[in-house]
């Protein structure tokens, strides 16, 4: 069941214990739980909008997340969810939200395995929702329209799409004068309500004479932010 079917269940007004009742008897087959493996992903990289008083429904704790198990599955393995946006391992950044191949498996093996919630006892603590990490500072954004050669070197700090399309799919890369090729960005059937920019782990340090294009080239335009000067 998707997670437009399960809105409209809840608008109805049942709880989630009803949802549980559905799945009291279903037959358990693996060893992945609740409470000590999933609730880690689900509050790593889903629970600062999926809580109480977040932007989504809650999911932080079993009975909450068990009756939408199967749409966590399917949102995951299509890579809804978490909204990232980026293609994993295309680029390094700080703050990466997507789930590795090896996480969705994980979540893949609960759901299938019958979605066992395991010992309370070992579930972590709830993150700090109060706790922000700082946004960095960045100088006067660069757009890139198709290509744009750099007249003077560049130190960058992130990357943001500017001009989109809802549903595009693209890559951003910046080949150096040297011909060695720095992955930068790829989008995915990009979500327009999910906009944020992408800051790298390390700032990426690229001389005058690199280029950096976008495929498709007519696909969308994307702002490159600089480290502010010192």
């Amino acid at each position: 069941m998707s997670f437009s079917k399960l809105r409209k269940a809840s608008k109805i007004g049942l709880p989630a214990c009803a949802f549980a009742l559905l799945y009291a008897h279903d037959v358990i087959t693996t060893k992945v739980t609740w409470s000590r493996e999933i609730s880690r992903l689900a509050y790593a990289r889903c629970v600062s909008c999926h809580r109480d008083g977040g932007s989504a429904f809650s999911l932080t704790t079993y009975a909450e997340a068990r009756p939408w198990a199967k749409a966590i599955k399917e949102e995951v393995n299509e890579r809804r969810m978490p909204p990232w946006g980026a293609v994993k391992g295309f680029g390094e950044f700080r703050d990466d939200q997507g789930l590795t191949q090896e996480q969705i498996e994980l979540i893949n093996d609960w759901v299938e395995g019958g979605a066992p919630e395991g010992d309370p006892a070992r579930l972590p603590k709830l993150p700090d929702f109060d706790r922000k990490d700082p946004t960095p500072k960045t100088g006067t954004e660069l757009v890139v329209d198709g290509q744009r050669t750099l007249r003077t070197s560049l130190t960058l700090e992130g990357i943001r799409p500017n001009g989109v399309p809802e549903g595009t799919s693209l890559q951003v890369l910046a080949e150096l004068p040297d011909g060695s090729i720095e992955p930068l960005l790829w989008l995915y059937n990009y979500k327009a309500h999910f906009q944020h920019a992408y800051y790298y782990r390390k700032p990426l340090v690229f001389p005058a004479g690199t280029k950096v294009e976008i495929t498709p080239v007519s696909a969308g335009t994307v702002a490159l932010l600089p480290v502010v000067a010192e």
